[in-house]
């Protein structure tokens, strides 16, 4: 199998990079190679943001949110987790998900890991997760992504993957979540990460018998620029998000207050305030002014700030509105 060298680790980029894989012809036969990227939530193409990341812990800790052109649930990357990217031709490759992984599997095997497929897109060891896989098809060729956690912060994973408590509904697709587990433990004999990305490069490419391909310096323009231009934009991340229907309530100094909110591309398409509170205006004002907005923290409070939210509901500010809106 013909393989490239990646090691970039924005996952912009790197997003970008597998569509460009896909939908280019870069050597003849099927295609690998392994890569990384910086800490990262990427979800599918299919789901909606909300339901299925905290996004202030995100952009408390510096993790970048991404959104992939494949399907499947929400996954966590950083630096102890790997990722595989096989392209090839459709004819060249059954469509069956087991078909695709089983490359990946028997390469695990080949190193020592007892692991099996299970499911649509999961290789587990000893019952637990520790790769999830999915794919795209076009231009009759065919790509499969996955993750392989060598040692990933669960820790971490378990609280960026669980969204803050809402009553949520969403016509997106929702993560399946799997109880998962490290490879480091099966690995004793692999120093690190570079140590197993080094056995499994090894494994695939025969050796390193079979062709390393690159894109060239054209290729790589165009991979930036639609980083750039598509993965990195809002409108691909979060405007591609499914409608959804939010409802969140809470006591705020003025009463009661619950927030029904429809959203619809990452914008507000509707929004409608209840409870027992006071204020001096009605508050169907406030309502108004957030139809249109980005359903996202910093361009809520520049809108809400214009506003004298007090003037509606009796002793709240526009950072405790914000606080129960998002």
């Amino acid at each position: 199998m013909n393989y490239l060298i990646n090691r970039h680790t924005d996952p912009y980029f790197n997003m970008a990079f597998d569509e460009y894989c896909l939908e280019h012809e870069i050597g003849d036969g099927p295609l690998c190679y392994l890569w990384q990227n910086r800490p990262a939530v990427i979800v599918g193409v299919n789901q909606q943001i909300h339901t299925e990341v905290d996004v202030d812990y995100l952009k408390e800790h510096d993790i970048v949110l991404a959104r992939r052109v494949t399907g499947g649930g929400a996954v966590y990357h950083d630096w102890g987790n790997l990722n595989y990217t096989i392209v090839g031709e459709v004819k060249e490759m059954e469509r069956d998900y087991p078909e695709y992984a089983r490359l990946m599997q028997k390469a695990l095997c080949e190193l020592g890991v007892p692991a099996t497929l299970s499911g649509r897109n999961d290789i587990l060891v000893d019952g637990l997760k520790v790769s999830g896989f999915a794919k795209r098809v076009a231009k009759g060729r065919i790509m499969v992504h996955g993750t392989l956690m060598y040692d990933v912060d669960v820790e971490v994973l378990s609280k960026v993957l669980t969204p803050p408590a809402a009553k949520l509904q969403t016509k997106g697709i929702a993560s399946v979540r799997s109880r998962v587990e490290n490879l480091k433990p099966y690995l004793p004999h692999i120093a690190d990460i570079d140590g197993m990305r080094s056995a499994l490069l090894r494994i695939l490419s025969r050796g390193y018998t079979d062709k390393e391909v690159s894109i060239g310096e054209k290729g790589m323009a165009e991979i930036e620029k639609l980083a750039k231009e598509k993965f990195a934009d809002w409108h691909w991340i979060y405007g591609h998000s499914p409608q959804a229907t939010l409802t969140q309530s809470a006591r705020l100094k003025c009463g009661n207050v619950t927030v029904h909110l429809q959203l619809n591309k990452g914008l507000i398409a509707n929004c409608t305030f209840e409870g027992d509170f006071l204020g001096n205006l009605p508050i169907n004002k406030v309502e108004e002014a957030l139809v249109g907005v980005a359903y996202e923290h910093s361009l809520l409070a520049k809108q809400l700030a214009k506003l004298n939210i007090a003037a509606y509901l009796d002793g709240v500010t526009d950072k405790d509105l914000l606080k129960l809106i998002i």
